[in-house]
């Protein structure tokens, strides 16, 4: 099975204020186009982070990870496709109810034609956790059948949800890392190629970038890894 969409790079907004963020987007777009929103600054800040964003006409990955009852859920995914992202996540262990509701109120919503519908990506287990392979599976089949868009999953597992799910689906992979950079708190990792070898779309990058003294020059040396990766093939 192809991959649907080339390898992309996002970059994690994981910083304190929104200058620094602002400051990030001016010297990374449009090298990178797609910057993750996520708790932190969207709780300090709101729907002002994807304003500026979009002010830049830069494309928002609102990380909000949504699980609760389903007409909550529903809700909040409906205001998020008025805010106009590109991509959201929701939790898969909220359940098939709450995962349908999800995928009708994006639908419902985007067929006002206010916005978009937006990628709808479900959570598996998180890169900072311990997970087996055949959990990672047997919840990306459930958000897939719901009718998800993609999931979120390591590169350890991206290659083995390929060859077993007999759709086409985004996989969406943080926990990225420069080669010989550290692993932070995360718990399974990859390095660009790896990634992308294994059949992610989507990439998501932080800190080896957030920290790095040339953040662009970085940016630049990692979409060379990711399209050079992509260029060699898949192995799954």
């Amino acid at each position: 099975m192809r991959r649907l969409i080339s390898p992309k790079l996002i970059l994690a907004l994981d910083v304190d204020t929104l200058v620094k963020a602002e400051r990030l987007v001016d010297r990374l777009y449009p090298k990178i186009d797609t910057f993750k929103v996520g708790s932190y600054l969207f709780t300090r800040y709101g729907p002002r982070v994807i304003e500026m964003l979009r002010g830049k006409r830069a494309q928002v990955f609102l990380d909000l990870k949504y699980l609760d009852i389903p007409n909550t859920v529903a809700k909040a995914v409906s205001a998020a496709v008025r805010l106009k992202v590109k991509m959201l996540t929701l939790h898969i262990s909220g359940g098939r109810q709450m995962l349908s509701a999800a995928v009708v109120s994006a639908k419902k919503e985007a067929g006002s034609g206010n916005a978009a519908r937006p990628l709808l990506i479900g959570i598996t287990v998180l890169t900072s956790q311990k997970a087996g392979k055949e959990k990672v599976l047997s919840l990306a089949k459930t958000g897939i059948d719901c009718g998800l868009d993609g999931v979120v999953c390591s590169a350890n597992e991206a290659g083995f949800l390929r060859r077993r799910i007999k759709k086409d689906f985004v996989i969406v992979t943080p926990g990225i890392r420069s080669s010989g950079s550290a692993m932070d708190d995360q718990k399974r990792v990859a390095t660009v190629s790896q990634a992308v070898r294994a059949g992610s779309n989507f990439l998501v990058i932080g800190r080896p970038i957030l920290k790095a003294k040339d953040p662009l020059k970085t940016a630049e040396e990692l979409i060379g890894e990711a399209y050079g990766a992509g260029d060699q093939g898949f192995n799954y």
